[in-house]
């Protein structure tokens, strides 16, 4: 992982979209900062594609995707991507799974849900659980005194034991049924909403996280940024990123915005 700093001009200037993370990528101690909304709006602005690639749950997606100034948003971990068409005022929802097939999963992950919480003394189901669709998020930091990173570690296997998917984030392990996640999705959104092949044009655009569960990402684009705060998860990430900024959290978001933003601006290419 290197400095931001040693981010060449020439591949900023041709960055064309930004996908991020958002809890303690954009938010800084959970909240959502000026700077780092102004920062989302300003890339919006000059005309790049910017995309939130989060956990967080349908409920919160769908006020994302229609308030916020984004091109698209893909959540739960990559169980769907939503995008509102400004001109008809219709909100498109993609899922990877079938309502069918959600509501098997939900069963299944209601059982698990009830094994964890016992298993882990101080853990608890995310206080966003029932605006969720597809996964079960468990809390061990965000609404609950903090536990160690060991406990995380042991949510996790107990969804892989069953068979579930799961990723350590910020604040939640997330655990769900089904063959996706945060990259999978973001290829279908680019694909689909943008005309997009990811695989053959990567190089256009940029992930900024911070947490374990970004491992897709930090590991597929060449342009893949840290906040600060990725350096508390060293050595714990399948994937880390290419760069790290200087500041956490929003801030971090912030100085790498900034940088795209003045390399397009000077038109270094």
């Amino acid at each position: 992982m290197r400095d931001l700093a040693e981010f060449g001009p020439e591949a900023a200037a041709r960055i064309r979209g930004v996908f991020c993370d958002i809890d303690d990528t954009l938010t800084t101690e959970g909240r959502l900062p000026a700077d780092a909304y102004r920062a989302l709006e300003s890339l919006h602005e000059a005309g790049l594609v910017v995309a939130p690639i989060t956990g967080r749950p349908a409920g919160w997606c769908d006020m994302i995707a229609r308030f916020w100034p984004v091109t698209g948003v893909v959540g739960e971990n990559g169980a769907f991507y939503f995008a509102y068409d400004q001109a008809t005022r219709k909100m498109i929802r993609v899922f990877a799974a079938s309502a069918e097939e959600r509501r098997e999963n939900r069963r299944r992950l209601t059982e698990l849900e009830k094994r964890i919480v016992q298993e882990v003394p101080g853990s608890a189901v995310s206080a966003d659980q029932q605006y969720r669709e597809a996964d079960l998020a468990i809390d061990f930091c965000e609404d609950v005194p903090a536990l160690p990173i060991s406990d995380a570690m042991h949510i996790k296997q107990i969804f892989e034991e069953a068979g579930a998917v799961a990723k350590i984030s910020s604040i939640h392990v997330n655990g769900w049924f089904g063959r996706y996640d945060k990259l999978s999705m973001t290829r279908r959104f680019a694909s689909e909403r943008l005309g997009t092949d990811l695989d053959a044009e990567r190089q256009a655009y940029a992930f900024v996280g911070d947490s374990p569960n970004d491992a897709p990402m930090f590991g597929f684009f060449p342009s893949s940024f840290g906040v600060a705060n990725v350096m508390d998860f060293q050595g714990q990430i399948d994937a880390e990123p290419a760069f790290v900024a200087r500041s956490r959290g929003g801030r971090g978001f912030v100085e790498v915005a900034d940088m795209i933003l003045a390399n397009r601006r000077s038109g270094v290419v």
